[in-house]
Formats: structure tokens, C-alpha cells, sequence
């Protein structure tokens, strides 16, 4: 069994999550993004929580799980917050600058 998969994602205010048989939709102010979802691994939505569970004990279903939290938490955060980038210049020797 995952342990990412005991985690559950949580749902920030201004975030909508659409739970089908097959699909998952997660709807934010940044935009809206779709998944298929895997039919070993079951979502369930409570509050403001979605939690994954592994329908069979094999080590695929298991990893599905964990893999698929991951997926739906990176949604969820693209969609609200967005993402970003950020570089760190550690040491010296090379000249940088930034720009733009």
C-alpha cells in the first residue's frame, strides 16, 4: 500500500472538484484541468478533502493510488496558486544576471 496515497489533498477555498466514475475535474481561478482516472483506484470527496484508496491489495493498485494523489494535488495547486520557478546561484566563478 502507498503511504502518499494515506495522504489526503486538501481543497483550497475557490477551488471546485468534480468527482465522476471515470474522471476527475478540478476547476480554480487559474483554469480548468481534466484526468481520466485509473479504474484500480477509488476518490472519494469529503469536505474539503479528497481521499484515495486502492480497490485491490496488489502492489499495482497500491502504486496507482500514490501516483494518482500526487497527480490530483499537482492539479489542484496549478490551479489556485499556479506554479513558479525560482533560481538559486550558489558560489562563484560564473557571472549571472537576472532578467525580465
Amino acid at each position: 500500500m502507498s503511504r502518499i496515497a494515506n495522504n489526503p489533498v486538501q481543497i483550497p477555498t475557490g477551488v471546485e472538484v468534480t468527482l465522476t466514475a471515470e474522471s476527475v475535474r478540478v476547476k480554480g481561478s487559474k483554469g480548468t484541468l481534466d484526468m481520466d482516472m485509473h479504474h484500480l483506484v477509488a476518490v472519494s470527496h469529503e469536505e474539503s478533502e479528497l481521499k484515495f484508496v486502492a480497490k485491490q491489495r496488489s502492489k499495482l493498485s497500491g502504486a496507482l493510488a500514490g501516483t494518482y494523489r500526487a497527480l490530483v494535488a499537482n492539479m489542484v495547486t496549478g490551479v489556485s496558486t499556479g506554479f513558479s520557478r525560482e533560481l538559486t546561484l550558489i558560489g562563484v566563478g560564473y557571472r549571472a544576471q537576472s532578467q525580465g
